[in-house]
């Protein structure tokens, strides 16, 4: 038979986030790249919990980048704990499916 130009596709990631070693109060980026069609939508998972960015929290220093990767302004790190740090995978989904990338850890040197 004939096929349409364009098949929609479930995502699946292309590029992989990294672990990671910041410095306190110095900017960071957790990549991930997600390729799908639709393209997917990437949401970024830190020890098993959604990570809010901007979007969520205008006041968040955590920026979820056009391409999927997860920006911080600056590592939080303070007497309190180090709400930064921990395990993060991003997970890109359509209406096909869902794609989970590797761990990939961050540290606050």
């Amino acid at each position: 038979g004939s096929h349409p130009p364009l098949e929609d596709m479930p995502p699946r990631i292309v590029e992989h986030p990294t672990d990671l070693l910041v410095s306190r109060g110095e900017p960071a980026t957790l990549s991930c790249k997600a390729e799908g069609r639709p393209p997917p939508a990437v949401e970024w998972y830190k020890d098993g919990e959604r990570v809010e960015t901007d979007r969520e929290d205008p006041r968040s220093h955590r920026t979820l980048l056009p391409g999927g990767a997860l920006f911080f302004l600056r590592i939080l790190h303070g007497r309190r704990g180090k709400p930064d740090e921990g395990v993060y995978v991003c997970v890109a989904r359509n209406y096909l499916g869902e794609a989970t990338s590797r761990n990939a850890s961050l540290e606050v040197a």
